[in-house]
């Protein structure tokens, strides 16, 4: 047995790991999908022995079957099917918003019907991977498939505005269950080899489904209607995630959980820390939605206090404190938050650009995030492909990035203009797709070598999180800056159109209209010419204070990332230089 023993004392002087490498299981006919040979791996670090098990999965259990190719594709169709549902949700209400706040009467509260799906999602993102680790995560995908399906029924029959929300709600939940686990299942199925491939393709599923989800929605919105629209996303959800659960074989499910009771699974749980964690991030971003109310985001304080109190005391705690207290991974997590923030400005905003200001349906509107997610895709492609093949330092390849990223969104900002050039427009959004797939993939590698290897599994766990976050930031945050920026153009380009002081009540309604109905500027005769002219200029003002906001928003982004350090932590480079050929003579162990 080739043992590997290396121990390394930090700052606080507490002794950091060990490693094991035994390559003791022999190769059977059913070897890993994806893989080659592996090794069994422990690691004492201080921690839980159970969180050692969680974090750093044994190679050799998984490589004791092999996954058929019927059934490796009925796992990637599946989870195929469940990422599209998923992600398009979060885009396709763009175009079916105004549709929807006319039959439901609520203009006014129409920023609800995303703001409730994003904050749901991301409340539930960050306790998927937790629970799966506590149950199978065949058990979670099927909750979480089986939550949204009954979601989007609800929100297919819901006859009033609040029922509608409830159904976001749900969907929003089993939709932070879905994109934590997609990474999970990954992990579990695929050699370390062929690990980054698949996560890359995962995460192109995703954005494939945020770009998609636009078009789908506005294509057919007017063939099927909304409510079968998302009635119909429910047998399928169902039958994805059930496809999921029956694939996916017992030794990559069970071998946490197969010695525990279901009351045993239950009382594992950390139930104080997970919902003071939720209670937290539901009252934060509620307190930024719309109008910022202060008491929520007060109590939103209050409660982080309360869990961060418990994760101390905790055994098996949700995040554990150790990994938040590093300089490194906490700055890194709060500049993606601002980073993806910023993105998701663009995500929610372009489309309804192209409706209000251009005047194109809701079909073609949703067209217009293809090229910036195009430019997303071969962004992490080139800098993946082209640069990063080593572990190192990519601190200078992060700040170029983001100051790409940054300097696009500025632009964009004279582009959303109804007078800009169309090419101009749609090369901005590119450029700034291009520097979105950059800043993901250099700022994932420099983290990882920020940290300890011991741990890369639970940062990138929680980068993932606070990406998830972003996605409720930016719609809550731009949200309320773009709604107050047009209802303010919008009362004062009418008051200058009546020539008085004060609006009658027809136009506070159609101010209410405006703002929850972007197709209403040029779909269905609402507007005089004169009032069009009014309510164009109110979108292209609210856009220019929108975007120019989000860009000075990723100066702060920059400096955190640029506080995040080139440096590894002392030992680590030696550690991952003696892993490496420990894994190597185990696989030569076992090929011989």
């Amino acid at each position: 047995m080739s043992h590997l023993d290396t121990r390394h004392h930090g700052d606080d002087g507490e002794t950091d790991s060990s490693v094991t490498v035994s390559p003791t299981a022999t190769t059977t006919e059913n070897t890993p999908l994806l893989s080659s040979g592996s090794s069994s791996i422990t690691i004492r670090d201080g921690s839980p022995a159970r969180e050692q098990q969680q974090h750093q999965p044994d190679p050799i259990a998984a490589s004791e079957k092999r996954l058929g190719w019927k059934r490796t594709a009925c796992i990637v169709s599946s989870m195929w099917v469940l990422i599209f549902l998923q992600a398009s949700n979060m885009s396709g209400m763009s175009t079916a918003q105004s549709t929807i706040a006319a039959d439901l009467d609520s203009y006014e509260s129409a920023m609800w019907f995303t703001s409730a799906y994003m904050i749901s999602m991301s409340s539930v993102a960050p306790l998927a991977g937790r629970l799966s680790m506590i149950f199978s995560s065949a058990t979670m995908i099927l909750l979480s498939s089986g939550c949204f399906a009954v979601g989007a029924l609800v929100t297919a029959l819901a006859p009033s505005f609040g029922v509608f929300i409830l159904g976001r709600v749900l969907l929003g939940i089993g939709s932070g269950g879905i994109m934590t686990l997609c990474m999970i299942v990954v992990i579990q199925l695929t050699s370390q080899k062929r690990r980054g491939l698949w996560i890359g393709l995962t995460n192109a599923g995703f954005t494939i489904g945020v770009s998609a989800g636009a078009i789908v929605f506005g294509a057919l919105l007017p063939v099927l209607g909304w409510r079968l629209l998302f009635g119909a996303q429910a047998p399928l959800a169902a039958i994805a995630g059930l496809g999921v659960t029956l694939s996916i074989p017992r030794f990559a499910t069970d071998e946490h959980v197969k010695d525990r009771t279901t009351r045993q699974k239950l009382a594992g749980i950390d139930y104080a820390g997970a919902a003071s964690l939720t209670i937290t991030i539901v009252l934060f971003l509620y307190g930024l939605s719309g109008t910022i109310q202060p008491l929520p985001i007060l109590l939103s304080i209050l409660s982080l206090a309360i869990f961060l109190l418990v994760e101390s005391r905790a055994s098996d705690p949700v995040i554990p404190l150790a990994v938040i207290r590093s300089r490194g991974v906490l700055l890194s997590c709060f500049s993606q938050l601002g980073f993806m923030a910023a993105r998701w400005t663009v995500l929610f905003y372009a489309p309804m650009f192209v409706l209000a200001v251009r005047g194109l349906p809701p079909a073609i509107a949703g067209s217009v995030l293809v090229p910036t997610n195009a430019g997303f895709g071969l962004g992490g492609l080139l800098v993946g492909a082209l640069h990063i093949r080593h572990a190192g330092s990519f601190w200078l390849g992060s700040l170029l990035s983001l100051a790409a990223f940054s300097l696009a969104l500025f632009a964009l900002s004279f582009f959303s203009k109804a007078e800009a050039s169309v090419g101009g427009y749609v090369a901005i959004l590119f450029a700034n797709g291009l520097g979105t797939g950059a800043a993901l993939t250099y700022t994932l590698a420099h983290l990882l070598h920020l940290t300890r290897p011991e741990v890369h599994f639970i940062v990138t766990g929680l980068l993932s999180t606070f990406r998830g976050f972003a996605g409720s930031f930016g719609t809550a945050i731009g949200g309320g800056v773009f709604t107050r920026t047009l209802r303010d153009a919008l009362t004062e380009g009418f008051r200058r159109l009546d020539g008085g002081e004060q609006l009658d009540k027809a136009r506070e309604k159609l101010i209410t209209v405006l703002i929850g109905s972007p197709a209403a500027v040029w779909q269905g005769g609402v507007l005089n010419a004169a009032e069009r002219v009014v309510a164009v200029t109110g979108y292209e003002r609210a856009m220019d204070v929108l975007y120019k906001s989000a860009a000075a928003m990723c100066v702060l982004v920059l400096v955190m990332q640029a506080g995040t350090g080139w440096a590894a932590p002392a030992g680590v480079k030696d550690e991952d230089e003696e892993f490496e050929e420990a894994v190597a003579e185990s696989d030569r162990a076992m090929e011989a």
